[in-house]
């Protein structure tokens, strides 16, 4: 309209799974730049939920994000099955070398945390969800590769209302370690919030695979890691 002010975009909704890792939060600092974010976090028995909880609503303060949602899924670590949720496991020193699923992988758990994801998306009206998920460094666990997001897209299709139009985004799948530490400090994400360690609560203990690939990502990227190592 000439001589008048344009009006304010509306910004699609999304909805952002963030477990309060490194991976999540540039994730939630891509999605934030490009829709009105929904922050979900789903806690299931895993050894460190309490500081994975305080990450995620310390990221959600720094993005100013008010809708935001954190559930349980209990039944995880019922079922148990991963060194995360069983305590009879250890939790193995880090072996980068390693082939195949590691003892860390929790039994279909991306299904689960999707699952609520689209159930509340849909309740939102919402076009997209983000998941941090990472090919290359995911540690073999088989619900972090791109065929498995591209079937639950399908699977979106045919289980959502008609008109739902959802799709779960993974903008960090084929990126390495070091290529998000990049990416993140490009978008000044506040590395500082996270929480990435499989064991401690306290001080990361720099040994289990996830403490090791987050080091490596750092190093790679020349740069420091600012959470505090024991």
């Amino acid at each position: 309209m000439r001589g008048g002010s344009e009006a304010p975009r509306v910004r699609s909704r999304a909805v952002v799974l963030v477990s309060g890792g490194m991976d999540s939060c540039v994730s939630a600092a891509i999605a934030v730049r490009q829709h009105e974010a929904a922050l979900l976090h789903v806690s299931y028995g895993q050894r460190t939920e309490g500081r994975e909880r305080a990450a995620f609503e310390a990221i959600a303060d720094h993005y100013a994000v008010e809708r935001r949602l954190a559930v349980r899924l209990d039944l995880l670590s019922a079922i148990g099955g991963s060194c995360l949720t069983d305590r009879a496991i250890e939790v193995p020193p880090a072996d980068l070398s390693r082939e195949g699923v590691p003892v860390s992988y929790v039994p279909f758990r991306n299904t689960h945390l999707l699952a609520a994801a689209v159930s509340w998306a849909e309740v939102l009206g919402a076009g997209a969800i983000y998941i941090g998920a990472v090919e290359e460094d995911s540690s073999g666990y088989p619900d972090c590769r791109r065929v498995y997001y591209d079937a639950f897209n399908r699977l979106i299709e045919v289980g959502t209302k008609p008109g739902a139009r959802l799709r779960i985004e993974t903008p960090l799948i084929d990126l390495g370690k070091a290529e998000i530490v990049r990416l993140g400090l490009d978008l000044a994400a506040p590395f500082d919030l996270t929480w990435s360690c499989y064991r401690s609560e306290e001080r990361a203990c720099g040994a289990c695979d996830s403490c090791a690939l987050r080091l490596r990502g750092f190093a790679g990227a020349g740069a420091t890691d600012p959470i505090r190592y024991a």
